[in-house]
């Protein structure tokens, strides 16, 4: 069988709909709006689907990995944005170390936490 798949698009829920929406466009996504109740925010060929849904159970269990090329770029570029300051309820966790590569964390307004790593080579 060939592999025909060109990508994968989780949907992710949101507890406040707009905030979401603004936390991701600061983020460097680019938002396209699909519906009222659902957007597309896309990076090159990353891309996500935004609900304006809320179950707790479903959005305090999200979590995403993002395999990025250097971690360490990649949080000081995060960390200048004072994402932090602008969402109350946003966390950004500094960069570990694994056997298998570093990671750091983001917790979005809503409370999903997304994993930024890089695999070691």
């Amino acid at each position: 069988m060939t592999n025909s798949m060109l990508s994968i698009r989780p949907f992710i829920g949101a507890k406040d709909y707009t905030i979401s929406m603004e936390f991701y466009s600061d983020l460097g996504f680019e938002k396209i709006e699909l519906s009222e109740h659902l957007c597309l925010f896309k990076m090159g060929n990353l891309g996500f689907y935004l609900q304006k849904a809320y179950v707790a159970d479903w959005v305090n269990n999200s979590m995403v990995f993002v395999e990025v090329a250097d971690v360490k770029e990649f949080y000081n570029r995060i960390t200048k944005l004072k994402l932090t300051e602008k969402y109350k309820s946003v966390r950004i966790m500094g960069i570990r170390e694994f056997d298998w590569g570093k990671e750091c964390y983001v917790h979005d307004p809503s409370g999903i936490l997304w994993h930024f790593g890089a695999f070691r080579k």
